[in-house]
């Protein structure tokens, strides 16, 4: 009972201390020793050392590629301005009585292409508030607009996307980028058709009552010199190479490769697959880019490393997380927390579900919880696919959506800096934050599962 106690407590302080501005560099060691203190079962020093950091380093080993790569990307698309044509050029076509509409589609094109969810926030806030602002549509609906454009369906469910919750569960799977898509194009339609209607309504009732854009002595919004940005066609064109060529890799050239050779090093080619396709789709978007763009950019080589070093706080924040999981998993109480969870009833999906959200909003951190959630039971899923006769495919897709509920609830990083940028607080915004990001996902989650359980994948 003591060691059940350990982890909730650990668990609770993680949350609030995380909450209060203290980085998960100090908090997850000490905490997790904290766990293990409590349960008395594991060593305190071999639960950090033995535990603790060789799951840090294997996460880094796996996913530290594509956190690098994304950062670099998503770094040179917004110094070329690229990024901001993308979301100039959407707005314009819109119009701005689509003022909403326009966030949510620029934000969700960049996030789909690869470009990091912070890059997009910067890149399209200053083009959100000048729009808001012209059709006097209230600038509290700001940062819910672009995270739902950044953090929902674009993350989690559209199939092929590369952003790191999408990548995670592949190797425990054997799964691709591409996996059931039917179910993440189903998720996708709920979380973005709920999020914009949610966003509409809520808007036009405030509209009605008199609420314009508001007076914000405080904003500072640079103009943005629109006859200097590439063309609206130019700046797509390396998210339609991330796109196709993540395509391409994963369906045609790594699926008929013979990899003998990767059992010497304890993997296989169905393991590795998605992200090598991933990693080469990325390192080809960076150069073509860097081509396409050079002049804009100015110091190519200054970008690059500024978006190379803002990718290390990042991968060693969730390797923390992921850190912290397993010396919790390690702990004789968690055998008891594992069972209640693979006893809920009904189709494994909806545990697999279960577990990843709860974990993720623990953390605070979509990858991180899945990656807590997959490290401790992916192995049982994966067994339970097989003996059920589930796709491995639906238990990818449930788990990436799921990691996208919980996760984004106040103390989550992604949310403070969403506000900060906007310059607005918690009380102002986050009402329609939660609702876009954390019910509206859930509710879509639940019906990919029951779309799972009749075969569609």
């Amino acid at each position: 009972m003591l060691g059940i106690f350990g982890i909730i407590i650990s668990l609770g302080l993680l949350m609030y201390l995380a909450y209060r501005g203290i980085t998960v560099l100090i908090l997850a060691p000490i905490l997790a020793g904290l766990a293990a203190l409590m349960s008395g079962d594991v060593p305190l020093m071999a639960s950090y050392t033995e535990v603790f950091m060789t799951a840090f380093a294997g996460y880094a080993k796996a996913y530290f590629p594509l956190f690098l790569l994304g950062a670099i990307f998503g770094k040179l698309m917004d110094e070329s301005g690229a990024a901001k044509a993308i979301a100039h050029g959407i707005t314009d076509k819109l119009g701005k009585g689509k003022a909403i509409t326009a966030v949510v589609l620029s934000c969700g094109i960049l996030t789909y292409g690869g470009v990091s969810l912070f890059v997009v926030a910067f890149a399209v806030y200053p083009i959100a508030a000048a729009l808001f602002r012209e059709a006097e549509v209230p600038k509290r609906f700001i940062p819910a607009a672009i995270a739902l454009g950044s953090f929902t369906f674009t993350m989690t469910a559209l199939p092929g996307t590369p952003q790191i919750q999408n990548a995670i569960p592949m190797p425990f799977f054997e799964t691709t980028p591409w996996a059931a898509p039917f179910l993440g194009l189903i998720g996708a339609a709920v979380m973005f058709g709920g999020g914009v209607f949610w966003l509409q309504r809520r808007s036009k009732a405030a509209m009605a009552k008199g609420e314009g854009y508001g007076d914000h002595p405080n904003e500072n919004i640079k103009e943005i010199a629109y006859d200097e940005l590439p063309s609206l066609m130019m700046a797509l064109l390396p998210i339609f190479l991330v796109l196709g060529l993540n395509f391409v890799l994963t369906k045609f050239v790594f699926a008929n490769m013979e990899a003998a050779y990767l059992a010497d090093y304890g993997t296989s080619i169905a393991k590795v697959r998605g992200i090598w396709s991933i990693i080469i789709s990325l390192v080809a978007a960076v150069i073509l880019t860097i081509l396409l763009f050079k002049n804009k950019i100015g110091d190519v080589k200054n970008c690059v490393n500024q978006g190379a070093f803002g990718s290390l706080l990042a991968i060693v924040n969730t390797s923390s997380e992921v850190g912290y999981g397993n010396v919790i998993k390690t702990l004789g109480a968690f055998a008891l927390v594992k069972t209640a969870i693979l006893a809920i009833p009904g189709t494994p999906l909806i545990s697999l579900a279960v577990s990843t959200s709860v974990l993720a909003g623990i953390t605070g951190s979509a990858s991180g919880g899945m990656s807590i959630a997959l490290g401790a039971l992916g192995d049982i899923y994966m067994q339970k696919a097989l003996a059920l006769g589930i796709d491995p495919a639906a238990f990818h897709r449930i788990a990436a959506m799921a990691c996208g509920g919980l996760d984004s609830l106040p103390h989550n990083g992604a949310v403070i800096t969403l506000l900060g940028i906007c310059g607005l607080s918690h009380r102002e915004s986050y009402a329609d934050i939660g609702m876009c990001t954390v019910v509206i996902p859930i509710i879509a989650t639940a019906i990919a599962i029951v779309f799972a359980t009749m075969g569609v994948v």
